[in-house]
């Protein structure tokens, strides 16, 4: 397996448009062979109210997720990047991990 994510960091005032924004958005992912489940994580708030997100993707394996990237699927699903990216500081940070073990409950 491999999983796909992306940290973002948003300010206070950005954090409820940029959950409404994932919230009420087309992800196209479902229809990705290779894919398992997707989640978007509320991380911990700092002192002045920044809140750290990340979007979670599960594929069965790399090629699958590198498909993913490449589809149209993808491009659907990302249209309007550029102009949510007001809602996030910076660009959001990619992390990319091959699955050694995995334990699941019964």
């Amino acid at each position: 397996m491999y999983i796909a994510m992306n940290r973002f960091t948003v300010a206070a005032n950005n954090a409820e448009a940029f959950e409404a924004l994932w919230l009420g958005r087309d992800s196209h992912l479902k229809t990705m062979d290779g894919f398992v489940e997707f989640q978007m994580l509320k991380g911990p708030e700092d002192e002045d109210g920044t809140r750290l997100y990340a979007s979670h993707t599960v594929w069965a394996s790399e090629d699958a997720f590198r498909a993913w990237t490449r589809s149209d699927a993808f491009r659907a699903a990302h249209k309007d990047a550029g102009s949510t990216a007001k809602l996030h500081e910076g660009a959001p940070k990619f992390e990319g991990f091959s699955v050694i073990q995995e334990i699941a409950a019964d």
